[in-house]
């Protein structure tokens, strides 16, 4: 009897023992934990021995089994060195060196492997992804669910975007990345009820921040979202079933072996590492090779100034030439262009913005069957054939890229969508900025001819409302620290005129900020491509020294650095091009900053401009020499800025 009991004992600890492994850092600070305790499998990770994201699961729910319970972890565990280095000239940082740990956790049911879970750590980031391997004679699946989820310690705080309800918004075009964040948030909401969009952040108490998004989605997958629930659990959301007008699947399916895209999750005691990560990049593969070479640069648009009405020959005749004087690359001609202008007339601004050195970015209507939008060009990107023989007219006239808006969701076919403009695009010379649109997700490493992406609540509802402006600042304060550290943020700033209208008369929204707070951002907010709110009249009614930044001030830079702030309430951060460094800072506290800061990228002795404004906002420019220390005294008033220039 007591040798049937020894056995029974040692059967039920054989059963209920854990498999463990773990997967480190390089620099071993960063610790990530896998499991399979209880046949479910899950994560955690410590920095410096502080949890960070507390145990969490994995596991996928599919039509072909439920592979997020009864797992085992199988004990051998393949591992690798990542050491990578990459050009990049469209990011924030154009050349990276990228080092990380990977580690390959296969997962088995009943004997069967059913997944691996690839985990890659480095210094700042952890991120992983699934790959799905064929069950028998089963070459594909759906997943009807993603078990991931993320723990967030007690106590941490939130500075989060909600996800709006699908087919809602201007002309049912929703959702669009375009509602307004809440900083400084506690846990246990879930928005407006659908959740959050990605990149997420959260501040761990007082021991450090946390920034989780994704990456890697292409037209094999659907973009996802965060859902809140009680206990700091948040968990993977599909796309909504209203979106794209309730066409399309909201579950992704895979063909087997086949892969999800990557989960990612920055982490570090202050916020460089999110402000400087380049996670969204390292882990994603070019998908091919680019057509020829791109030129990126500044730009101008009538639109943002002059709306609609904006959009005609003559018109766009003097922006171009306004671009020329500013030694800008481009002009953006936007909506309406087909029956306001006209496709003749069209190439006639194209000949005459050749000759000038401008080229044309023009406006399309993505849609299609998913929403409302009367805007004109219609019919025509969700389209092979018309989108193709559009591309092939738009190469032969000299054509420099696209501007399409008004997406509507995440669904697999939407990213379908935007996989496919990408490739013609590619294949006639085309770069191509999306609007109204879903997030980036590692597209401009994988799609070379991709631009940028707006995402976010862009200068165009500055226009719009004054509340807008009213809370510019604090937008600006968010953006470096949030949407723009995954990728490139088209947001159309920078605006001289003190208001939104062609007179720069006293109607309609009014500027709140700065100049030295436009130029600030225009620094501040990373895009290659960049079509500034700037209007022909700031050539003489703007300060000479403010239009005169704008005419030098770079597109595409070769490293970033984080100096100081707090989402929500200023900013202060360093960016270089070449050999030429540019510190920009700006501030939405109703108090004014006061701050010494290191600027070890200027030597002692160095001359360098310094913009700032006094406190009735009225701007100034002089020139400091570094002294022996590189560091500097500044003041930021409450919606002023601060840049410095060598």
């Amino acid at each position: 009897m007591k040798y049937f009991l020894v056995i029974t004992a040692l059967l039920i600890c054989f059963t209920i023992k854990a498999e463990e492994k773990q997967i480190a850092s390089p620099d071993g600070k960063i610790v990530v934990t896998i499991s399979d305790k209880n046949g479910q499998p899950s994560y955690r990770i410590s920095y410096k021995d502080t949890p960070f994201i507390n145990s969490s699961s994995l596991g996928l729910i599919t039509n072909i089994g439920d592979f997020s319970r009864e797992m085992s972890l199988e004990h051998d565990v393949q591992s690798n060195r990542i050491d990578e280095t990459y050009t990049l000239p469209n990011i924030k940082q154009s050349n990276v060196h990228y080092v990380a740990t990977e580690g390959i956790y296969r997962f088995s049911q009943q004997g069967k492997m059913i997944y691996d879970v690839i985990f890659r750590v480095s210094d700042r980031d952890v991120a992983f992804k699934y790959k799905m391997y064929p069950q028998k004679n089963t070459l594909s699946c759906i997943v009807k669910e993603e078990a991931t989820s993320f723990v967030l310690p007690d106590g941490s705080t939130t500075f989060l975007c909600p996800q709006s309800k699908p087919m809602g918004g201007f002309a049912r075009t929703s959702p669009s990345y375009e509602t307004p964040y809440k900083a400084d948030d506690t846990m246990g909401k879930n928005g407006w009820g659908e959740g959050y969009t990605f990149p997420c952040l959260f501040r761990n108490s007082d021991k450090g921040w946390i920034l989780i998004s994704e990456t890697g989605v292409d037209s094999k997958y659907c973009g996802s979202r965060l859902l809140g629930h009680e206990n700091g659990l948040y968990t993977i959301g599909f796309p909504q079933e209203g979106e794209m007008n309730g066409n399309g699947t909201t579950a992704p399916g895979l063909a087997l072996p086949g892969e999800t895209p990557w989960r990612t999750i920055t982490l570090g005691e202050t916020l460089a590492p999110i402000v400087e990560t380049t996670v969204s990049f390292d882990v994603v593969k070019p998908l091919y090779e680019a057509s020829g070479k791109y030129e990126y640069g500044r730009g101008s648009w009538s639109w943002i100034i002059g709306m609609d009405g904006s959009t005609k020959y003559e018109e766009q005749l003097r922006y171009i030439d306004f671009s020329a004087a500013m030694g800008y690359q481009s002009v953006l001609v936007d909506a309406l262009w087909d029956t306001q202008i006209g496709y003749d007339k069209v190439e006639k601004l194209a000949k005459y913005g050749a000759e000038k050195g401008v080229g044309l970015y023009l406006w399309y209507n993505s849609n299609g069957y998913w929403n409302d939008a009367p805007q004109s060009p219609r019919g025509i990107m969700d389209n092979a054939i018309a989108r193709r023989k559009e591309m092939k007219w738009m190469q032969s006239i000299g054509i420099r890229g696209i501007k399409v808006d008004f997406f509507g969701g995440d669904k697999q076919v939407t990213m379908q969508l935007y996989e496919d403009i990408l490739a013609d695009a590619n294949e006639y010379g085309l770069l191509v900025i999306f609007h109204g649109c879903t997030l980036p997700r590692g597209w401009e490493r994988m799609y070379p001819n991709f631009a940028s992406s707006e995402a976010v609540l862009a200068s165009e509802n500055l226009h719009f409302s004054q509340g807008s402006c009213d809370n510019e600042a604090f937008n600006a304060c968010l953006h470096p620290f949030i949407r723009n550290t995954v990728g490139s943020m088209d947001f159309g700033g920078s605006a001289l005129n003190k208001y939104y209208n062609a007179d720069n008369a006293p109607r309609g929204s009014r500027r709140m900020t700065s100049d030295v707070f436009a130029l600030a951002t225009a620094v501040l907010f990373q895009s290659p491509v960049q079509h500034f709110a700037l209007a022909p009249n700031n050539l003489t009614d703007a300060p000479e020294w403010a239009i005169g930044f704008m005419k030098e001030v770079p597109t595409t830079w070769d490293e970033v650095r984080f100096i100081d702030g707090y989402p929500g309430k200023y900013v202060v951060m360093a960016r270089r091009h070449g050999d030429k460094w540019y510190v920009a800072g700006v501030n939405a506290q109703k108090e004014t900053v006061k701050l010494k800061i290191a600027l070890p990228m200027f030597m002692p002795g160095d001359q360098v401009r310094v913009f700032t404004d006094n406190e009735e906002l009225q701007g100034n420019v002089k020139q400091i020499k570094v002294n022996k220390k590189q560091e500097l005294q500044l003041a930021i008033p409450c919606n002023g800025g601060i840049l410095i220039v060598e």
